[in-house]
């Protein structure tokens, strides 16, 4: 699977952000696409003892599921304009998980979107619809995905 760009400084993905997540996402080249990603949460984000914050879960959510758009050249840059989150189960620190996004619906400029979180043995622990809308080329100003450092850095 190939992997998608990521920034220098943004607190999910971003490789050079020493406070945020630092996730690598992937995309399917199936039909219809997704996007994926492996990551096991450390104990600096927790809520309740041996629990990750709901608010770490949502910034999770809310990044796979925009990066289903986040594709092309250039990619799509939408902002997310609704999240619905239902938490199902507490999401544990410290434990491999899998992150799942794809489109539900395309209407051009607003892109409806879901997300999942997997513990092991596959358990739902959390999913979201988040509702996207694509943003004018001047909407961020002088934003430039090359000057945000956004590419694919190999892993360490």
């Amino acid at each position: 699977m190939p992997q998608q760009p990521s920034s220098l400084n943004c607190f999910v993905c971003g490789v050079r952000n020493d406070a945020g997540l630092q996730i690598r996402f992937f995309e399917t080249t199936s039909s219809p696409a997704e996007v994926t990603a492996e990551y096991s949460v450390p104990s600096e984000y927790q809520g309740y003892p041996g629990i990750v914050h709901g608010g770490i879960v949502a910034s999770m959510l809310d990044e796979v599921s925009s990066r289903t758009v986040f594709r092309g050249d250039p990619p799509r840059i939408v902002v997310t304009a609704r999240l619905s989150i239902r938490y199902r189960k507490p999401v544990p620190v410290n434990t491999p998980l899998k992150l799942r996004g794809w489109v539900v619906e395309d209407k051009g400029r607003v892109v409806t979107a879901a997300g999942q979180i997997f513990g092991p043995n596959k358990v739902l622990l959390a999913e979201a619809e988040a509702l996207l809308v694509e943003v004018d080329s001047g909407f961020l100003g002088d934003f430039s995905l090359d000057d945000q450092g956004w590419q694919v850095y190999p892993e360490n």
